[in-house]
């Protein structure tokens, strides 16, 4: 071996270590907290019940919400209780029709309105100023910092940010991890006004302090003069929702008490933990949906899933959801709603990604179906009502959450338009579906999975599968890495011999399973972008493998965390604790091939893959990674219609702009740390910005920042 060899194969060596160092900090145990299934109709007796309990909640909260709520029976699985602000005054004259069609202020070509840009959570702009020929001379227009960081050292727990800035009503709209709102001159970075809720800085439900930032409502038809006709909202940690004027900042007093709506008021079942509001609602036609993320991986009874329907102006409920039927509560908990959602404005269906019951890892006390659990589902959004549901996986023992929103589309396929909705899926599967009926674009196919082992658990015989459009990741896991095993001293392969594997779904075990694709694998909570003229559909995703191990009660301890995750979870007092672990040899080195992260693009109208390429770098010791063994990510991409995919999300704390059409990397720039948010694309004064708020995530590297960069073409 020459000189310049060893160097090289040092480097190597460095890089994958720190590779593996950031891998094995997992996935946190973060915000949770097909075919049609069988309905399932609540009885009077069980709709008393209920109706009583949310009165007597309604007696100890100093909420908007007040008078008698009433408990409907829905669809598969489904039920909805309707608030004060859902029921027709006594001896009202028939409702009006409900509207629909999009909110006139989401309309400017502009503008960046929600978190996902659109309600369809497209992730797109038409903006074209910026091209793949003239990208490469983007350059830093501004910088804003917030002030809102921390790194752990101290009383505040690490910051993790992860908030799409807003442009809307010639404003740049921002959400911190501290749960200010920040309002900016969107041309200069200039501050305009901030408002600080005060909130508590304390770790109620997450290791971090999370924030996906902020949403903004406008009335049809705003009065001059009049406070409050536009406003913005963000929630926190202990479940506090605010309104605030958005001209100013200043809490609109008819918003719940003086500007605030205590969310806790509902969380009435196994409250064991604050209902946590990192993610903004979702806005359309007067109303905010919202979900919520709790504590996972430590009860095995918790709050179960719900999804708030809450009047914009006054914050009064007029609907809650239910995804899991109450006689269940006894036992399990969440599959609940802690990622953005979709909405079609034309037909008024709210699309809502539920996560996976509790515990996560263990279903033995909770064996019977839950088929809104694991699931992308089709709400009503004047009623609440399930229209449609399609479960993901049976009887999730893997925690495999439906994490992120559908993208809604229309496809020309075959000589017609269909109505479409993709998808993404932690599994790898993107399943494209009709999105008014569920029905799938491109087969779904049940198939024979392996069985549990483990006493007590009845794993589902069958999985959904999806072969078109390809998956993100492969069917099989991609083989001991060399290089690790060398390092190692043949420990890879010797871990390898000892655990289960038998492919996609193999259950946790007692002796450890191999999975992949694990909790941290396929796509993650920012889902995907489409191109809707051209039907291209793009996305992010992880090859992680990953060791589940059940352990019994007996022998079970619970052993103290460390960083965002650690291994040992207790699962309530059910039959099993487990130890998540990363597979890892001695020296921190993934122990599996790369690559750990491609980026690639469908045509939707074939599920044709058009490219996949290897995504991002790692960055360590002044030594980079090759470009070809990509990088974990978090985050999202965007489209504009020039056909440029922007992006963050990697590890290497470099934003990038990307050829759509072949998936090169046309222009790159480093900013201070991991920008795990989309950035917003929005045209102010005739000029195109990008703008990314840089926060970094301590599961890609334990390196955070306030940064608030905008990047646009010279003048």
């Amino acid at each position: 071996m020459n000189r310049h060899d060893a160097v090289a194969l040092i480097a190597a060596l460095l890089l994958t270590s720190a590779m593996g160092q950031v891998l094995a900090q997992d996935e946190p145990p973060a915000e949770e907290e097909g075919g049609q299934p069988q309905g399932i109709t609540e009885t009077q007796d069980d709709e008393s019940e209920q109706t009583t309990d949310s009165e007597a909640a309604s007696d100890d909260t100093d909420g908007a919400d007040t008078g008698d709520a009433t408990l409907t029976p829905t669809g598969p699985g489904g039920r909805v209780e309707t608030g004060p602000a859902g029921q027709p005054p006594s001896g009202s004259d028939p409702p009006e029709p409900p509207r629909t069609g999009p909110d006139a202020w989401m309309e400017s070509s502009d503008s960046w309105a929600t978190f996902n840009g659109d309600l369809r959570a497209q992730k797109y702009s038409p903006a074209d100023q910026i091209t793949p020929e003239n990208v490469g001379e983007l350059e830093q227009a501004w910088e804003y910092h917030t002030g809102d960081v921390a790194d752990g050292s101290d009383d505040i727990p690490m910051s993790v940010w992860s908030a799409t800035p807003l442009f809307v009503n010639d404003t740049l709209y921002l959400g911190t991890p501290f749960y200010r709102i920040i309002a900016l001159d969107p041309g200069s970075g200039e501050e305009k006004w901030t408002f600080d809720p005060e909130a508590p800085l304390e770790a109620l439900t997450q290791p971090n302090m999370k924030g996906r930032g902020v949403a903004y409502w406008e009335a049809d038809e705003p009065q001059a003069g009049e406070a409050c006709q536009k406003r913005v909202y963000i929630g926190t940690m202990d479940a506090k929702l605010y309104g605030v004027d958005a001209d100013t900042g200043e809490p609109c007093a008819d918003f719940g008490d003086n500007g605030m709506v205590d969310v806790d008021q509902w969380n009435t079942v196994n409250d064991k933990w604050p209902l946590s509001l990192f993610q903004p609602p979702t806005v359309y036609n007067d109303t905010l949906f919202l979900g919520w993320a709790g504590k996972d991986w430590a009860d095995a009874v918790a709050p179960p899933g719900t999804v708030f329907a809450l009047d914009a102006r006054t914050g009064e409920r007029k609907w809650t959801f239910y995804a899991l039927p109450e006689e269940v509560f006894d036992r399990t908990g969440t599959a609940n709603v802690w990622a953005s959602m979709s909405l079609d404005p034309e037909t008024g269906l709210l699309y809502i990604p539920i996560s996976s019951p509790s515990p996560n890892y263990y279903g033995g006390e909770r064996t019977e179906e839950l088929p809104l659990a694991t699931s992308v589902t089709a709400l009503n959004t004047e009623t609440g009502e399930v229209v449609w549901s399609r479960q993901l996986v049976h009887h999730d023992i893997w925690d495999y959450d439906t994490v992120a929103p559908p993208t809604l589309v229309d496809i020309r396929k075959d000589g017609e338009t269909i109505p479409a909705l993709v998808q993404p899926s932690k599994q790898g599967f993107l399943y494209v579906l009709n999105r008014e009926t569920g029905e799938p674009v491109y087969p779904i196919e049940e198939r024979e999975v392996p069985a549990s082992d483990a006493e007590g658990e009845q794993a589902s015989p069958t999985q959904p599968f999806v072969d078109i459009p390809e998956p993100v990741i492969p069917d099989e896991w991609p083989g001991i890495s060399k290089i690790a095993d060398i390092v190692g001293l043949g420990e890879c392969s010797r871990k390898a011999e000892g655990l289960r594997y038998e492919g996609r779904f193999t259950p946790p075990s007692v002796e450890g399973t191999l999975t992949y694709p694990p909790t941290t694998g396929g796509s993650q909570w920012g889902g995907g972008a489409v191109d809707p003229e051209k039907g291209v559909f793009v996305i992010n995703s992880n090859s992680v493998v990953q060791i589940y191990r059940l352990i019994p009660r007996d022998d079970y301890q619970q052993l103290e965390q460390s960083g965002e995750t650690g291994g040992y979870y207790a699962q309530g007092d059910t039959a099993y604790g487990f130890q998540l672990e990363t597979f890892l040899n001695w020296a921190g080195m993934p122990c599996w091939k790369p690559p750990y992260g491609t980026l690639a693009a469908y045509d939707l109208s074939t599920g044709e893959r058009l490219w996949n390429e290897p995504f991002g770098q790692v960055q360590k010791h002044g030594f980079y990674m090759p470009e070809s063994w990509g990088s974990v990510t978090i985050g999202a991409p965007v489209i504009t219609r020039s056909g440029l995919i922007f992006i963050g999300a990697s590890m290497d704390s470099r934003v990038r702009a990307i050829d759509l059409e072949s998936g090169e990397v046309l222009w790159k720039h480093l900013v201070e740390a991991p920008a795990v948010s989309m950035p917003a694309v929005y045209t102010y004064e005739g000029k195109q910005y990008v703008t990314f708020a840089v926060g970094g995530n301590s599961i890609l590297l334990p390196k955070v920042s306030d940064q608030v960069v905008a990047f646009a073409l010279p003048d």
